[in-house]
């Protein structure tokens, strides 16, 4: 994990509803229960919020060179929330989730919204809304004049339970019910949405925010109106492409290692795989991994104790039915492979690195066949040759102009 330069300067506790003492905003604003025309206990409800950082434009744009992230309409400072709210699990029962809720310090009245969903992430306290270095996007985009939502998903942040890691479907109730709490908040901030909605991610949310356009677009964010897409090296087709590139040199063997170890004890919960770890992971491995993900392990520490290559993880009975999937494995693979199978209403550039060997650019492409099979025309912006993380740098900045109305490069 690369530490974003920068410090939060303005930090408080929880504050409710009843009460939202705002830090860095002068006054106390009323909290307004049912707020969004929302019933208390309602998917979207907002339970808590935190200020966890301010920071000045100088800062912000400090913090950006530093990442090398290129020059990007940066206009104001920003300010930083922690927003607690109420969603639904993988079943559909109850829970909450966290999410960042970034807002420019100057502007208008009147903000559009991005959503920026972020990529994998093992331990919970990596997640927007509790690590700094997790927010250099949120902050991008909340400088050019815009409110930004970022979910933690289930599971991450100061969520409760385990995160139902590449579950397509949670990610997106989840982030669907972070803009509807988003709203709220916003308004408490002294602050409203205008309803337009731009959507971008990284990596893992590549695909979530595809799937989330979807939703969008179909009517599941009642009050917003989506706008733009623009995902950076999303893992599209997880059973064409990227499944396939796990045992084929595409993925580098300390990320297949992991994507795969988190992908198959996670999926397991929702897509019975195995029922005991050794069907699947080689000792001493199998007594290890489950314990490994439980959002508490940092992510080098578990590729530390895992094993080198994916070979080597894996059972010989398991390996081969990794190239030919059957069972639960085809299952979770097939329920979240869906994210292009759509015909987009609005402009979508997908952007990827042409050195990417976490999520191959085979993946974009595919999708962007997908799409246009389906009448949407889609532009696949290749960034450079860059590796992955180096594709999240390389096109942040041509994203924020291209949400702002300027060119996309």
């Amino acid at each position: 994990m690369e530490k974003q330069p920068g410090r939060p300067i303005r930090k408080g506790p929880a504050v409710t509803l009843g009460a939202l003492a705002l830090v860095g905003v002068a006054g106390v604003v009323p909290g307004v229960p049912g707020a969004d025309g929302q019933r208390s206990g309602e998917r979207g409800e907002v339970v808590s919020v935190v200020p966890v950082a301010a920071h000045s434009r100088t800062e912000v744009a400090r913090a950006l060179r530093a990442q090398h992230i290129g020059a990007a309409p940066v206009r104001y400072g920003v300010l930083a929330y922690r927003v607690t709210y109420r969603t639904v699990d993988p079943q559909g029962r109850p829970t909450t989730a966290t999410g960042l809720l970034t807002v420019p310090s100057g502007g208008g009245h009147r903000l559009g919204l991005v959503s920026d969903t972020h990529g994998t992430m093992a331990n919970r306290s990596y997640a927007p809304s509790v690590a700094e270095a997790a927010r250099t996007q949120s902050y991008l985009f909340a400088a050019t004049g815009r409110a930004v939502a970022a979910p933690d998903y289930l599971g991450l942040g100061e969520g409760p339970g385990r995160h139902p890691y590449m579950d397509t479907r949670s990610a997106v109730t989840a982030s669907v019910d972070m803009l509807h709490a988003s709203r709220t908040a916003a308004g408490l901030l002294g602050r409203s949405l205008t309803g337009d909605l731009y959507v971008t991610g990284f990596s893992q949310g590549g695909q979530v925010a595809m799937a989330l356009a979807r939703a969008v677009q179909g009517g599941d964010a009642a009050g917003f109106r989506l706008k733009a897409v623009a995902p950076v090296a999303g893992p599209y087709d997880l059973q064409g492409t990227e499944e396939p590139a796990l045992t084929d040199g595409r993925v580098n063997d300390v990320s297949g290692v992991f994507y795969l170890s988190y992908f198959l004890v996670a999926q397991n919960r929702l897509h019975p795989i195995y029922k005991d770890p050794a069907e699947v992971f080689r000792q001493p491995y199998a007594e290890r991994v489950e314990r490994l993900f439980d959002g508490r392990h940092k992510d080098e520490d578990i590729v530390r104790r895992l094993a080198p290559t994916v070979r080597q993880l894996l059972t010989d009975r398991f390996y081969r039915q990794l190239r030919e999937p059957t069972g639960g494995l085809l299952a979770a693979l097939r329920a979240n492979g869906h994210a292009c199978d759509w015909k987009p209403e609005v402009p979508v550039r997908l952007y990827a690195g042409n050195r990417d060997t976490d999520v191959p650019i085979g993946n974009a492409r595919t999708c962007a066949r997908t799409l246009a099979q389906r009448g949407a025309r889609v532009r696949v912006l290749e960034v450079g040759p860059v590796d992955h993380f180096g594709s999240d740098r390389a096109a942040l900045a041509g994203i924020a102009r291209w949400f702002s109305g300027g060119t996309a490069r």
